[in-house]
C-alpha cells in the first residue's frame, strides 16, 4: 500500500480511523525552519470534526505530538514525526457492516485487493487519514511562507449553488467567517441551509473547492512526467471523495479559439515578464510562469447516507445496508484545509527540486549562497 508522497519534501502517513492514532513522518524538510506548533494546531482545527451541525459529530480534539525532528523551535533536517491520538471512536457503529459492502465506499475494492479490510469507519480508507496530511501541509506552508508563497482555498459550489465570481473579485479573507468556508456571506448562508436540509433528509450532497496559489515565481515544476499541474492533479485526486480536477480555464477552455485563449506576454514596470491574461492558470509547459496558480476540485456526495441501500455481502448475497455512525452530509467545508495542505506539499517539493535545476556560475550571487 503506497502511503508516501513527494521526491525531496516527502511524507508518509500512517494509522486507521478507529486505531489508537494516526500520524505522519516528514522527510526532507530543511534544517533551520522556524517550527510553529500553534500554526499546525490551527490548521488541524480547521479540518477537525464536530465544527457545526453540518459536519460529522465525531468529537476529536486532533491535538498533535511532535516525536522527532524538532529542537529548540527549529527543524533539524531529520525526519519529523507527528502523531494525533484518536479519542472518540465508536467502532460498534460499524459492526453491522463487518461483512457488507457499502455502496460507493472502498469496502469491496479493499476486500478484493487485500482479502480483508478494517470495517471500523473504513480503516485506512477513511478521510480521518487526511488529518495527518493537514499537519504535514502546515509544515510545508511554513517553508513556503519564507518564499512569499500563499495558498488559499474556499468553497465555490455546493450542489447546484455556485459562485460565479472569479477569485479576484472575491474577498478571500472572509472565507473563515462561516461554517461553509465560502467567502461570499450571502451564498454561504444559502449553502449552509441547503446542506442542513440535506442532512435532515438523511442524504448527502457534493461540491467544489477552488484554490489559488499566489507568489510562486516562474520556474517551479518539472517537464514531461512531473509537470506542476500533473502533480497538483495527482495530489488532489488522492483526497477522499474527489472526482475531478481542473486548472486554469479547465474544461471551459475548449469553447475558446486559440487567439482568445493564449496569454500574451508583456514586461511590467519592474522589468518582470507577465501575462496579460491568465487562462493558463499560472502554469505553462508544466512549469510555473509567475502568475497566480488556480484550480478547482470536485467532491462527490458523501457515500454514507442515513438511508437503506441495496448491496451485497462478502459471500455475494443481497443485503440491505443501513446507514449508521457520524458522517458529513457535505465534505467540502472541511475539505478546504485538506486541499490547501496537499497543494502546499506539492509546492514545497517543487521548490526544493527547483533549487537543483541550475548550476550557478562561480562568483555569482547564487553560487555564493550555496
Amino acid at each position: 500500500m503506497s502511503s508516501t508522497y513527494g521526491t525531496l519534501f516527502k511524507l508518509s502517513t500512517f494509522g486507521e480511523s478507529h486505531g489508537p492514532a494516526i500520524g505522519v513522518v516528514i522527510d526532507g524538510c530543511p534544517a533551520g525552519l522556524d517550527f510553529d506548533p500553534a500554526f499546525i494546531q490551527s490548521e488541524l482545527d480547521r479540518r477537525k470534526p464536530g465544527q457545526s451541525r453540518i459536519t460529522t459529530q465525531r468529537r476529536e480534539a486532533d491535538e498533535f505530538e511532535v516525536l522527532s525532528g524538532v529542537f529548540d523551535g527549529k527543524t533539524q533536517g531529520t525526519p519529523i514525526a507527528l502523531v494525533i491520538r484518536n479519542t472518540d471512536q465508536r467502532s460498534k457503529d460499524y459492526s453491522h457492516i463487518s461483512e457488507q459492502f457499502r455502496p460507493s465506499h472502498a469496502d469491496y475494492t479493499y476486500h478484493a485487493k487485500y482479502g480483508s479490510r478494517d470495517y471500523r469507519g473504513g480503516g485506512r480508507s477513511s478521510a480521518r487519514e487526511t488529518a495527518a496530511r493537514v499537519a504535514a501541509g502546515a509544515v510545508a506552508k511554513m517553508l513556503l511562507r519564507q518564499q512569499g508563497v500563499q495558498v488559499q482555498a474556499y468553497v465555490s459550489q455546493v450542489g447546484k449553488l455556485k459562485l460565479e465570481a472569479h477569485y479576484q473579485d472575491l474577498d478571500l479573507s472572509r472565507t473563515e467567517e462561516n461554517a461553509v468556508r465560502c467567502p461570499d456571506p450571502e451564498m454561504a448562508e444559502q449553502m449552509f441551509t441547503y446542506i442542513d436540509e440535506t442532512r435532515k433528509k438523511g442524504d448527502s450532497i457534493g461540491g467544489v473547492v477552488s484554490c489559488v496559489i499566489m507568489g510562486v515565481p516562474a520556474g517551479w515544476g518539472e517537464p514531461v512526467f512531473d509537470k506542476l499541474h500533473a502533480e497538483l492533479g495527482k495530489a488532489m485526486l488522492s483526497i477522499n471523495a474527489v472526482k475531478g480536477f481542473e486548472y486554469g480555464s479547465g474544461f471551459a477552455g475548449v469553447e475558446l479559439y486559440g487567439s482568445t485563449h493564449n496569454d500574451a506576454f508583456f514586461t511590467d514596470e519592474q522589468g518582470q515578464v507577465r501575462t496579460a491574461t491568465n487562462l493558463s492558470g499560472g502554469i505553462q509547459g508544466g512549469i510555473s510562469n509567475g502568475e497566480d496558480i488556480y484550480f478547482r476540485v470536485a467532491f462527490k456526495p458523501v457515500a454514507t447516507i442515513m438511508q437503506d441501500q441495496d448491496s451485497v455481502d462478502v459471500h455475494g448475497q443481497p443485503v440491505t445496508v443501513s446507514g449508521k455512525g457520524r458522517h458529513d452530509p457535505c465534505v467540502v467545508p472541511r475539505a478546504v484545509p485538506i486541499v490547501e495542505a496537499m497543494a502546499a506539499l506539492v509546492l514545497a517539493d517543487m521548490y526544493l527540486r527547483n533549487k537543483a535545476a541550475q548550476i550557478a556560475p562561480a562568483g555569482s550571487p547564487v553560487a555564493s549562497q550555496t
